[in-house]
């Protein structure tokens, strides 16, 4: 099994995961942020161990997945596997960009969005 991140490893998977993106554009749009900022990434982190998804060692600082955390991950990867994708992250921050640039209305940018979200939440709720 590879190695468990801990949590300065994480941090800097976090900061590179533009690595793992084949789409030249859209790593070259990633490259440099990864995903969150220098100044989020330490705090989704906390945030992860304080709702319980993973654990961190006090000693080693060694990342460990929480059953809750490795069943949200087994229902993501199940349901809307795109998630855990860092291109998607990518292709956001590229409408993003677009929209700051004024090449793209945010209002169009916002209900692509929202359809997507939409979508994949749809998918994960069970009508009554």
């Amino acid at each position: 099994p590879p190695t468990r991140y801990n949590s300065g490893s994480m941090i800097l998977a976090m900061e590179n995961a533009g690595k793992l993106i084949e789409d030249e554009e859209l790593r070259e749009q990633i490259k440099g942020a990864g995903i969150g900022t220098s100044a989020t990434r330490a705090a989704i982190i906390q945030k992860l161990e304080r709702i319980k998804y993973m654990e961190i060692n006090e000693k080693t600082q060694i990342i460990t997945p929480t059953k809750k955390g490795e069943v949200i991950y087994d229902v993501i990867l199940a349901s809307m596997p795109d998630m855990l994708n860092p291109e998607l992250t990518a292709s956001w921050e590229k409408g993003l960009e677009m929209v700051a640039k004024q090449e793209i209305e945010p209002e169009i940018f916002m209900n692509k969005l929202e359809k997507y979200i939409k979508a994949k939440v749809g998918k994960l709720v069970i009508p009554m």
